[in-house]
């Protein structure tokens, strides 16, 4: 599991308490919480699946708990 520790201190250093965050993994918003960073939006960035992605996004989606509505 990757941990978001040094990135979230360097958001706090620069005064960073409240973002917008392009993700599509709630683990990283439930991580920079632990932190002290207040996510105000989650914003999704998601890509067409075709058959060269489509099992791996299958797998972020449903063995990582990803938000992807298009696959």
């Amino acid at each position: 599991m990757r941990d978001y520790g040094v990135g979230a201190m360097i958001l706090r250093s620069l005064g960073v308490r409240k973002m917008r965050l392009l993700t599509n993994n709630p683990k990283k918003l439930v991580s920079l919480k632990g932190y002290g960073l207040e996510v105000v939006e989650q914003i999704p960035v998601e890509i067409d699946p075709n058959e060269i992605n489509h099992d791996y996004l299958k797998v972020k989606k449903e063995k990582m708990g990803h938000t992807l509505k298009k696959v």
